[in-house]
Formats: C-alpha cells, sequence, structure tokens
C-alpha cells in the first residue's frame, strides 16, 4: 500500500528553519507530482508547494514565496520543504501529498494520497 511519511517537525523561534522530509514507498514516485499542504488550528487545509513529477518545476502559495523551496529525490523517493525565515503564522501541521500524473492545473485541486502529518510550531 501507499505510504507517505513525514518528518522533521518541531518547535523553532521565528526566523528560524526547519527541513521538513517526506519519504514514499508503494507507488511509482517519478509519476507523481508531490505537494505539501498544511492546516493551522480552526483553518482550512491550504497549499503550500508542489513539484512536479520529472522537471522538478516549483509551485509556491505567495505566502511562503521566497522563503520555502521544495525539492525531490526520485532515487530516494523523497520530498523536502526548505522552510527558512519562519513567521508565527507558518505554525501548522504540514502533510506531505502525491497526485498521479498527469496534472492540469497547478496547485492541484485533488490529490491521491496524503501523509499523516507533522507540525510545526513557530514562537514568536
Amino acid at each position: 500500500q501507499v505510504q507517505l511519511v513525514e518528518s522533521g517537525g518541531g518547535l523553532v523561534q521565528a526566523g528560524g528553519s526547519l527541513r521538513l522530509s517526506c519519504a514514499a514507498s508503494g507507488l511509482t514516485f517519478s509519476r507523481y507530482v508531490m505537494g505539501w499542504l498544511r492546516q493551522a488550528s480552526g483553518k482550512e487545509r491550504e497549499f503550500v508547494a508542489a513539484i512536479t513529477a520529472i522537471l522538478g518545476r516549483t509551485y509556491y502559495a505567495e505566502s511562503v514565496k521566497g522563503r520555502f523551496t521544495i525539492s525531490r529525490e526520485n532515487v530516494q523517493n523523497t520530498v523536502y520543504l526548505q522552510m527558512n525565515s519562519l513567521k508565527p503564522e507558518d505554525t501548522a501541521v504540514y502533510y506531505c501529498a502525491a497526485k498521479e500524473v498527469p496534472v492540469g492545473t497547478y496547485p492541484p485541486p485533488e490529490w491521491n494520497y496524503w501523509g499523516q502529518g507533522t507540525q510545526v510550531t513557530v514562537s514568536s
């Protein structure tokens, strides 16, 4: 079965950095767009970043552009989210997600698979 396992969350002070990882198994990784979404307490889940399957083209929410970087290693079946200059409003549970190609629009309105999430807390 497909598994997406996130790691790397934690508590960090404002201005700090974290790197999230998502290890995928049970799927042909190079056939999936990978993404990160987040959900803050009491709010709806929102798109953060996505990376295409082969060319590695990236897409970001406006709120994280210039601060976050998504990357992937297809050999390792892993996607990363480097988060710099973190702000208290970045506090949320961060989810890894996978969408099988082809993908017609970015960000994808739906995803095929989700991870269990990892908590990121940014203190002021």
